[in-house]
């Protein structure tokens, strides 16, 4: 894999300056949004969702690619090949995997290249099992319980991340 390297605080990869590809992975059941316990999750699609991202990416100037998986392995398969490939950032909601997934924080933590860990729901507000998160301790950040705007957030977070090369 390429290290990244610096120029002016912005990471350069890929033979391209500035660049700001962000990897967006939606976790399992996040497909279900609009449906799946609205007064959890309220009323957005992941549709909704992932055009406001568009929309915010293409003001900010980054390029995203946009996954949903519901398989952990699905996700670990992403995060590998997108992060050799193309990624600069990840946004990543592993949902469920949050609290169990020790393959997807041991590939974030492999790829070495910045993740933020979003979650709709404020989890330290919710069941005590959702308190947990092993991503956190490998990820740069994370933003939750800002519904569709903690995807928005955590977009903006990723970038910040890049600029000021924190990991």
């Amino acid at each position: 894999m390429k290290t990244p390297q610096k120029y002016s605080g912005w990471c350069l990869r890929h033979g391209g300056l500035m660049s700001k590809n962000i990897l967006v992975i939606h976790g399992p059941n996040l497909n279900l949004l609009g449906k799946r316990e609205p007064k959890i999750y309220g009323k957005c699609t992941l549709e909704d969702i992932n055009g406001a991202l568009k929309k915010e990416a293409k003001k900010l100037g980054a390029s995203l690619r946009i996954f949903q998986a519901n398989l952990e392995g699905e996700i670990v398969n992403i995060i590998q090949e997108q992060s050799e490939e193309w990624a600069d950032a990840i946004v990543i909601n592993p949902a469920a995997y949050t609290h169990t997934s020790v393959a997807i924080r041991d590939c974030l933590a492999a790829v070495r290249i910045p993740a933020v860990e979003v979650h709709i729901s404020n989890v330290f507000g919710r069941e005590e099992f959702r308190h947990k998160s092993f991503i956190a301790p490998v990820a740069a950040g994370g933003v939750y319980g800002f519904g569709k705007e903690s995807y928005i957030l955590g977009l903006q977070a990723a970038l910040y991340t890049l600029k000021n090369g924190k990991k």
